[in-house]
């Protein structure tokens, strides 16, 4: 049995014995990829959510965005795009054993609709995971809110479109993304330039570019399911601006030994780390996120992310989780 199997098996066997809403059953290790979801399940769960979402075959996962369309925000009174930062989503997979399947959600949300939000949640047999700021300096104030749960994926996407039904992060509530940008992320960056610096390609998300990187160097199991870049599990970069003036803003997913490592190099390069905690519960090895923000000359910018990035993996690989 190879290392990834037997880490895999324990952190089935821990997820089981955490809450009774883990529901997770005894497994047969034969195989322990994350079985996919039926056609019928993603229109089941695009039907409760009221809008297409995105299947990630390689992940056997569906995430729902969801923009904060509504939103006009500034960081450091600059008018920033709400692709820089401020989209939630929602995301369904299958438990390793393909008994049950777990949502996990990111919520952008203003201050006063955080607490409306959680009892909506609870209501409706939801649970809150983390709830935290991602920026500095942004107006209005701006409070990002994880939710989990475990049921069949219709019931999940059932319960969560019900939970956020009176807030403005449901699609029904959304007002449309407007016109297309005059100018994209790829017009705006010299983007193989930052690609070469970054060492990953940049996705164009209207006038942003975004850098999403999971972390394939380790197995992370929460709920009895696998925890990867599509439900969560990433680091992450993104900029707008110019490339003589950007902002850049994101994540950085780490095993604790990696956390002070990675705000050194974050500071060495006068990026602002805004934020450290967690995101999940009952994930195994647990993994902390860091937020940071910052602005400057582009290349700049993407040495200080670049330099973060090259202190993940590189400690604690007998007793965290990495393969």
């Amino acid at each position: 049995m190879s290392r990834r199997t037997l880490l895999q098996a324990g952190a089935i066997v821990f997820g089981a014995s955490l809450i009774d809403i883990k529901n997770v059953a005894a497994f047969t290790p034969v195989s322990f990829k994350t079985p996919t979801l039926k056609p019928e399940e993603i229109s089941a769960i695009e039907a409760a959510m009221g809008k297409k979402g995105m299947y990630k075959e390689a992940e056997a996962t569906h995430t729902t965005p969801l923009p904060r369309n509504d939103l006009k925000i500034t960081v450091k009174g600059d008018a920033v795009p709400i692709a820089f930062g401020f989209g939630g989503w929602v995301s369904i997979k299958r438990t390793l054993d393909g008994k049950s399947a777990v949502l996990m959600s990111d919520c952008v949300l203003l201050q006063e609709e955080v607490n409306p939000l959680i009892s909506a949640a609870h209501a409706n047999g939801l649970e809150v995971s983390a709830i935290h700021n991602h920026f500095f300096y942004e107006e209005p104030r701006i409070f990002y809110m994880h939710l989990h749960g475990m049921g069949t994926p219709e019931e999940l996407a059932k319960k969560y479109a019900k939970a956020i039904s009176e807030t403005k992060i449901s699609p029904k509530n959304q007002p449309p993304a407007g016109a297309p940008p005059a100018k994209t992320g790829k017009d705006i960056f010299d983007v193989s330039q930052l690609n070469g610096l970054i060492k990953y390609e940049a996705a164009i998300n209207g006038p942003t570019i975004k850098y999403t990187i999971g972390r394939s160097d380790l197995t992370i199991m929460a709920m009895g399911a696998e925890m990867t870049s599509s439900i969560g599990l990433n680091t992450w970069a993104s900029f707008t601006g110019t490339m003589e003036k950007a902002h850049i803003a994101g994540d950085v997913a780490m095993l604790e030994p990696e956390v002070n490592a990675v705000i050194k190099a974050l500071r060495e390069n006068n990026l602002e780390v805004v934020a450290v905690h967690n995101h999940m519960l009952g994930d195994k090895p647990h993994i902390i996120f860091l937020h940071y923000l910052g602005t400057g000359p582009a290349l700049q910018l993407a040495k200080g992310f670049r330099d973060a990035l090259d202190q993940l993996g590189k400690g604690g690989k007998d007793k965290m989780g990495m393969h």
